[in-house]
């Protein structure tokens, strides 16, 4: 079966043995889905121990990111129509919770050396604003790479702007020596299921402001816990999808011929739904996070530093291989994480790369390519996006190239992507 295993980036990238046996004994465990004894005892567990990793005070969970971020949003006291100031580039799941917040997403373009919010862009956003001024700014550190929080803190103090993080891409990476998460009023972390750390889904809203964690507790409390059938779904992702789906994967796309009927007879859940894509709210968010996924999520936490030790071996591997070639290399930080390793491809063609690597069972399209809000399939106007008003992030989107750095990717694993990618532009 080994022949047939394909190189991927996403597809519970993150899940070991471990992981899978856990989730399959959890799958005959019903009574540890949601509760023990009405005490969510892992919940609590994973809180805590997200609260002394972090250095935070507060750490309230979520059945994922979006529901942590909307949760935040609601708290806030923010009036309908207020405008959120949030970077292009990002995907579905962050304009999302702001527009079912009942507030307004105002785009600022990216920089092209970091993909991170551009601070210029910013600035003259912010001298632009007419009318209301914007109440909120959302920072995303993308990839793993901390935006530049000194000039964004100056940035939001000048214009008494409040600063949420977007950590989804980022937990374990560091700014001047303190975790990101720590900086703005609250931030939000993710879970899912190609993440730093993965329980399928999953998020955590955390925050140093006792008043603010006392209403996103409170948010937390009005929520239900999600469905058993829905952490069902999520305790059989990492067991079909690493010993059925994956393993064909490459095998005359018979994998993922699988994976569709699975999630369209809803046997499996989606990364994202047709409806967040339109810009609509799924039923299952916001839910709290059910216990089951918990024990998923802290026996990840428990590996982060060995996984984000093993990110930064292959990010530094592909450096090495690809420089001096005519790939566009992501900037080195010695504090960033690595979720993925981005690279921009100039004039080539990246469907004609991506179409040459899957001949080699390389499958490296993870959705965040070809228009500045991902997936691709997302309606740009639902998102409230005007066309052309952030170049550089839509040029981005067209030419960004994302690798693999997870725990399952070896050294010999990064060679073949490598050599791959370089026979593919030789006869582009």
């Amino acid at each position: 079966m080994d022949y047939f295993k394909p190189i991927s980036i996403s597809l519970s990238p993150n899940t070991e043995k471990d992981d899978i046996r856990l989730a399959f004994r959890l799958l005959f465990q019903s009574w540890r889905w949601k509760t023990i004894n009405n005490k969510q005892l892992t919940i609590n567990t994973l809180e805590e121990e997200f609260k002394r990793y972090l250095g935070v005070k507060f750490a309230v969970s979520f059945n994922s990111g979006r529901s942590a971020f909307l949760a935040i949003l609601n708290s806030l006291s923010l009036n309908k129509g207020d405008e959120v100031l949030l970077q292009a580039f990002t995907c579905n799941a962050v304009p999302n919770p702001i527009i079912w917040a009942g507030l307004k997403p105002i785009y600022v373009d990216c920089d092209e050396r970091n993909f991170n919010i551009d601070i210029e862009d910013l600035k003259r956003t912010l001298r632009q604003a007419q009318g209301k001024k914007p109440k909120v700014l959302m920072v995303q550190h993308t990839f793993g790479l901390p935006a530049d929080l000194d000039e964004i803190l100056e940035i939001c103090q000048e214009n008494k702007l409040i600063l949420i993080e977007d950590c989804a891409h980022s937990l374990g990476a560091t700014y001047k020596g303190k975790k990101v998460g720590n900086f703005g009023k609250a931030s939000f972390f993710s879970f899912g299921r190609d993440k730093i750390i993965s329980s399928v889904y999953g998020g955590m809203a955390v925050t140093n402001d006792e008043n603010l964690a006392k209403k996103i507790k409170k948010f937390q409390e009005k929520c239900d816990l999600p469905s058993n059938f829905w952490i069902f779904q999520q305790l059989l992702h990492p067991i079909l999808v690493n010993f059925l789906i994956l393993p064909l994967y490459g095998f005359f796309d018979i994998g993922r011929l699988i994976l569709l009927f699975f999630q369209k007879i809803k046997i499996l859940s989606k990364a994202v739904s047709k409806k967040e894509k339109k810009g609509k709210k799924p039923v299952y968010f916001p839910k709290r996070f059910p216990n089951a996924l918990a024990v998923l999520a802290l026996n990840q936490l428990k590996k982060l530093e060995r996984f984000i030790l093993h990110q930064k071996e292959i990010a530094r591997f592909y450096g090495e291989n690809l420089k001096n070639t005519n790939f566009i290399l992501p900037k080195e930080n010695q504090e960033r994480v690595y979720m993925r390793y981005s690279v921009l491809i100039g004039d080539y063609e990246t469907d004609e790369i991506l179409k040459k690597s899957r001949k080699s069972k390389i499958f490296l399209n993870d959705g965040w390519r070809k228009t500045p809000i991902t997936p691709p399939d997302t309606n740009q106007k639902a998102m409230e996006y005007l066309s052309g008003s952030c170049s550089t992030a839509e040029k981005i989107a067209k030419t960004i190239l994302n690798l693999p750095t997870h725990i399952n990717i070896s050294q010999k694993d990064a060679q073949k992507i490598i050599d791959s990618l370089k026979n593919s532009i030789k006869h582009l």
